[in-house]
Formats: C-alpha cells, sequence, structure tokens
C-alpha cells in the first residue's frame, strides 16, 4: 500500500508541476470566455454587413411588402430594362436584383420571378424573400375564396399554446434542449479529459519503457501497483485542475452578474410565474422580461451540485476504466507511432456517446436508446450527464437506472483494469515488437 501511495504521489506532483499544466489551468477558463466573447464579437460584426437590394417591380401586386431591416434595405428600381437593372447593380455594388415581372395573376408573378446576385446568396437573404412571396400567396389564395380583410387578420394571426404545470405555473419552452446542452457539455468534458489524461498516462508508460527505467522501477514494484499508482495520480491532477476551472468559473459568472446587473436571489425566490388564482386557472401571457426572467430562474433551478457530484462520480469511473486501457496500450508498443491502431477503437465509444447521446436525449430522455447509452458503461459516462439536468426520481432520471449506471461502471472498471494488468505486465518488458490483436489475445491468457 505505501509503495501504491508513493507512486500517486510521484505521477500527481510530476503532473501539476508541469509548466504546460500551471500554465494552461489557470489559462484555460480565460480563454474559454475570450473565445465566447471573440465568436459573438465576430458575429456582430458579420451581422453589420450592411446588404442593398434592388427591386425591380413591374407588377401591382407588391408595394410595400419588403421592409428594411439593420442588415438589409431595399431599392426601387422604376422604368428600367431588366439589363438596364443588373448593369445598375452591378455598378452600384448592389447585393442583388429582385425582379418581380408584369403578369396578370399572382400565381404567374411569383412563378416568374428571379433574385439576381453576383454570387450563390446568402439562405438568409432568400428566406426573408420567399416569405413575402408565400403571405402574399397566401393572402391571395384566401381572398379568392372570399375572405375580408378583417376575415383574413382573424385567420392571419399566430397562435402560440401555453404551457403550464398542473398546480398552474407558467413553463418555458425549450428549457429541456437548454438542459441538454447543459449535460452534453459536461459529457463533452468528460470526454475530452479521458482523452487528453488517458493520453497522459500512455505517453508516461512509452516513456519510461523506452529509457529502459521501467526495469529499475518494477524490481521493487508490482507492475499493476505501478498501473495503478500512474492511473490515479493522473485523475488526481485532473480533478485539481477541474476543480480550479469550477472556481474560476463561478468568480466569472459572478462578474457576469455584476456587468450584466443580474440579482441571484432574484432567481430563487420565484421559479415560475404564479397566477394567483389557484391550480386550476390559467397563468397569464408572461411579457419578453418575464420570459427571460423565466428561462434565468429555470437555468438557476438546474441542481448544479448534484450536477457537478456526479460528473465527478462519472468522470473518476469513466477515467479509471479508458486510462486502465490507454496503460495497457503504453505498455504494449514502443513509440507513440504504433499507438494508431488501437487508439481509435477506444475513441469510438466516446464518439458514439456523443452523437447518439444527443439525438436520442434531445428528442426523448426516457426512451430506450437513452436509456440503453446511459446504462452500457463505455458510454454512460456521457449519456446519463445529458439527462441529469433534469434532476434524479420523478421526471427525470428513475433512481435504480442511476444506481445500475454506476454499479456496471464500477464492475467494468474491476473487469478492465484486471485484464489490462495481465497485457501490462507482459508487454511493460517487450521491446522492438510491435504487437496484434491476436497477442494482445494470448497475453490475457497468460497467468
Amino acid at each position: 500500500m505505501r509503495k501504491l501511495l508513493l507512486i500517486i504521489k510521484r505521477e500527481y506532483l510530476a503532473k501539476v508541476r508541469n509548466k504546460s499544466f500551471v500554465i494552461m489551468t489557470f489559462l484555460s477558463p480565460i480563454l474559454m470566455v475570450g473565445m465566447v466573447v471573440l465568436i459573438a464579437y465576430l458575429t456582430k460584426v458579420n451581422d453589420n454587413d450592411h446588404k442593398v437590394i434592388a427591386i425591380l417591380n413591374e407588377s401591382n401586386f407588391f408595394s410595400n411588402e419588403f421592409i428594411a431591416t439593420t442588415s438589409t434595405s431595399y431599392v426601387n428600381f422604376d422604368d428600367v430594362s431588366l439589363e438596364t437593372a443588373k448593369d445598375s447593380v452591378a455598378s452600384l455594388g448592389f447585393y442583388g436584383l429582385l425582379y418581380i415581372p408584369d403578369e396578370i395573376h399572382i400565381e404567374k408573378v411569383c412563378d416568374r420571378s428571379f433574385f439576381y446576385t453576383e454570387d450563390a446568396p446568402s439562405t438568409d437573404i432568400t428566406e426573408k424573400i420567399d416569405a413575402v412571396f408565400q403571405e402574399r400567396l397566401r393572402q391571395s389564395r384566401l381572398l379568392e375564396l372570399g375572405l375580408t380583410a378583417s376575415e383574413f387578420e382573424k385567420v392571419d394571426t399566430r397562435f402560440d399554446i401555453r404551457t403550464a404545470t398542473f398546480d398552474g405555473q407558467t413553463n418555458v419552452k425549450g428549457i429541456n434542449e437548454i438542459k441538454a446542452f447543459i449535460g452534453g457539455g459536461f459529457g463533452y468534458l468528460i470526454m475530452m479529459f479521458i482523452i487528453i489524461y488517458g493520453g497522459f498516462v500512455m505517453r508516461s508508460v512509452i516513456e519510461e519503457k523506452t529509457s529502459r527505467i521501467i526495469e529499475v522501477i518494477i524490481s521493487s514494484v508490482k507492475p499493476f501497483q505501478l498501473m495503478l499508482g500512474k492511473i490515479i495520480g493522473t485523475s488526481l491532477a485532473g480533478i485539481t485542475q477541474f476543480g480550479i476551472w469550477l472556481v474560476s468559473a463561478s468568480l466569472l459568472l459572478l462578474v457576469a452578474f455584476a456587468v450584466f446587473d443580474i440579482d441571484p436571489s432574484a432567481l430563487n425566490t420565484s421559479a415560475h410565474l404564479q397566477t394567483g388564482m389557484g391550480a386550476n386557472m390559467a397563468p397569464p401571457i408572461p411579457t419578453a422580461d418575464q420570459t427571460m426572467q423565466l428561462y434565468a430562474q429555470e437555468l438557476f433551478r438546474i441542481p448544479w451540485v448534484m450536477l457537478i457530484f456526479f460528473f465527478l462520480v462519472y468522470f473518476l469511473l469513466g477515467y479509471l476504466i479508458y486510462s486502465s486501457i490507454y496503460a495497457a496500450i503504453g505498455a504494449a508498443v514502443d513509440n507513440e507511432t504504433d499507438t494508431q491502431q488501437f487508439i481509435f477503437p477506444i475513441i469510438l465509444p466516446l464518439m458514439l456517446a456523443i452523437y447518439v447521446g444527443f439525438f436520442s436525449v434531445f428528442s426523448n430522455p426516457h426512451g430506450p436508446i437513452a436509456v440503453g447509452f446511459s446504462l452500457f458503461p463505455l458510454t454512460s459516462p456521457i449519456v446519463m450527464l445529458m439527462r441529469l439536468p433534469g434532476g434524479i426520481g420523478e421526471g427525470g432520471v428513475p433512481v435504480w437506472e442511476l444506481v445500475t449506471s454506476i454499479l456496471l461502471l464500477f464492475g467494468t472498471f474491476i473487469g478492465i483494469v484486471w485484464l489490462a494488468a495481465k497485457i501490462y505486465r507482459v508487454g511493460i518488458l517487450m521491446y522492438g515488437k510491435k504487437p496484434t490483436y491476436k497477442e494482445l489475445f494470448k497475453w490475457l491468457k497468460y497467468d
């Protein structure tokens, strides 16, 4: 036990004292926040690119339907030919020309209309133009059926269903998707931690093996103790880094609250808009500000402490499983180039968990695919984290699924460590030969 603790301490200190580890630990939160700010700034700059579209309208069906916005404006051409209009648009540097021909019926007008541009137009612009034509066609078709202008206004009124809980509390739309994104972010962090720190274990084993230091080490330490010490020491370094990131993120969050004048206590006092008229009465329609407040309240009500706790649990168990495999691969090869044939089968379940998890959890977090992948040990650390923002118990992840998932992870860890130790014990002293899957299977049979 004492030797194992010494190895853990050695691996931990070797990682946390590394200059790159220290720099990235404190620099990563700043880089992530900076990246978000940069993306927001670049998006704003991109949206500020003002587009001018010329309209040559020869018909009597369109007059003021094309309304200018902050990013798009329209210029009307009158009494010119189509070719002249094209030349004028090109010489003036306008974004494009919308040509609306003169026809008796609106259907023919829309069918013969064209939008001319120098290059392929952006989808955002064409969708706006399509929406104008579609709306004008719909108005014409309804009027042909005998609807008056007032009747058409009633038909054209947009409807949004209001949602509420059984006790009369207002719900907000899209919150489940937001929760799935948050859980997906935690799952993605687990995948990145596994790949990065698993690679640390593998490279550490390869370095000690190629430098022949390993021969000296295992003369006083059992190979299994050495492998386990490397895995645990590196995982503790990862938890240390995550803890620092968590504190940094909390400080940045407080700064964001101060900058945007958000009162955290207000988010916790009223989780939903209340009607004041009983559970059997419909809640009032919230204003835009109230809707934003509801979203903030829902995000504040996410069980963050529980989510972070289970993030650590699933990170540890998932990391222990995969890092054991990484350690076995490092022991089986002589250099990092030879690891490529073994790396992809390890990363594949993690990639599968990310993509399948997003599709299944978004559509049905309690469906058979989501449940199955959140129980399967090689994918559960990611998929289960996507489901947990919805809570545990009623309406969230059933307790039995959570317990079963953790037990399966722990049992799988024991089994994989036992198998990896067999490969590690043989491969750590093998030099000058590239192992195949067949040879690795033989090593598993050795006593």
